[in-house]
């Protein structure tokens, strides 16, 4: 997007004009829109979506229903949180817990990596061993030579020369682009990178009755024995070939569906018709983003970043013990048993005290860290937070205080997950 003139002239000149104006948590910026959009944009448009925009692709953030009342406005943060804040989210973050969330996640970026020596080259810059067989998902980080988290996605080996890497909507340049620079740097010519993401709708389907509304639409046996977690099979919606993933994002029992883009509408409306009698709702990114809090899921940019290890951030379960080498190996192994921070979780018992993020942490009124991530969880009833404090201070039952526009709230250190921490919702 930013290498548009189009799109950089339009936005620049919204920013100089918006300088000096009063900037509000979930503002979106209402110039150079439409610049990306996904497959069924129009079908989300025509059933009351409320668009956001990231790297310039239109993605739902929630949807208002005319005919339906919009939630528990009582719910709604307390000061400049409260601004762009909807009901919607709640009503959208309880139906993917209690039936299934329907969620088109087609801007996230989506990166072939093909070539004899894939795997190989895969498995260097990746912490996580990601040559599991045909069909196989595996999260991993890339790691910097110091053991910082360059990137974190899903890895699915399609072929045995062949891997389809999945990463976040913004995220596209940065990780294709240290991918290429990795493959120059190591001698791996024999290894082609592209870019496939716009080829590729893909939709979510999350919740205690995802298995029985894909069911309906396809022949292919999606039982515990037949498809277990972290797998990927090839099946049929209405005789759309596609690719379905067991994963999730938001801690439910689901997959991730990916179809090829022009045929993706017949899938999205097959699905809505399959599950209208067990609870199935179309759901935007704000809900993704309250569940996935809930579950202690880390985002890039937001938990982890350049500057932070797998083992401060709790994802030490994704750094594979048998690999004998990848980037990042030597510092990791220097460092492991030695944490002297840890990403830890924080609840507030008034579900509308929310930070914005960077807010100072106190415990005996010294400050021991900042908000890194902050929002909201319905189902827990509490507002929740992120931030990474020295490790003597992180155990369960532990009171901060979090200061919030100059008044120190209470805040609580919990032990993670915070939501299913025996985690039988996802492998249901």
């Amino acid at each position: 997007a930013y290498k548009s003139p189009k799109f950089t002239l339009e936005r620049v000149t919204e920013n100089y004009e918006a300088y000096y104006d009063i900037h509000y948590p979930g503002e979106e910026r209402q110039s150079a829109r439409e610049e990306n959009k996904s497959p069924i944009y129009n079908w989300h448009k025509e059933n009351g979506a409320v668009f956001g925009e990231k790297a310039a692709w239109e993605r739902v953030n929630y949807y208002l229903n005319p005919n339906e009342k919009q939630g528990d406005d009582s719910l709604r943060p307390n000061g400049w949180v409260g601004k762009y804040w909807s009901p919607a989210v709640a009503l959208e973050h309880h139906a993917t817990r209690n039936s299934a969330g329907l969620f088109d996640e087609s801007s996230f970026a989506k990166i072939k990596v093909s070539g004899t020596r894939a795997g190989e080259f895969l498995n260097l810059i990746c912490a996580n061993n990601v040559v599991k067989g045909i069909d196989k998902t595996t999260y991993t980080q890339a790691l910097n030579k110091k053991g910082g988290i360059v990137s974190d996605y899903t890895i699915t080996q399609v072929a045995d020369t062949e891997f389809l890497i999945i990463t976040g909507t913004a995220f596209l340049n940065h990780d294709k682009g240290w991918l290429e620079k990795q493959m120059r740097e190591n001698n791996f010519d024999q290894v082609e990178i592209s870019d496939i993401t716009k080829e590729l709708a893909c939709f979510g389907i999350w919740g205690p009755n995802a298995r029985k509304i894909l069911q309906k639409v396809t022949d292919f046996d999606l039982s515990n024995q037949a498809f277990g977690f972290m797998n990927s099979k090839m099946i049929k919606i209405k005789d759309i070939s596609l690719r379905a993933t067991r994963i999730t994002y938001v801690g439910e029992l689901g997959w991730e569906l990916y179809i090829p883009a022009k045929e993706s509408l017949t899938v999205w409306l097959a699905l809505l018709d399959a599950g209208k009698d067990l609870g199935i709702r179309p759901c935007g990114y704000r809900a993704i983003e309250s569940l996935r809090l809930e579950k202690g899921y880390r985002a890039w940019a937001g938990e982890i970043n350049t500057e932070t290890n797998p083992y401060e951030a709790g994802l030490g379960f994704a750094i594979s013990s048998k690999k004998d080498n990848f980037i990042g190996k030597a510092s990791l192994d220097a460092i492991k048993g030695k944490l002297s921070t840890k990403l830890t979780a924080l609840t507030f018992s008034d579900i509308k005290d929310v930070a914005m993020g960077n807010e100072p942490i106190f415990i005996n009124n010294k400050v021991v860290g900042r908000v890194k991530s902050a929002g909201q969880g319905y189902t827990l009833n509490k507002a929740i937070a992120y931030a990474y404090l020295p490790a003597e201070h992180t155990n369960p039952g532990t009171s901060v205080e979090v200061e919030m526009f100059g008044v120190k709230k209470v805040a609580t250190i919990m032990a993670e997950p915070l939501f299913d921490p025996e985690g039988g919702k996802i492998k249901a």
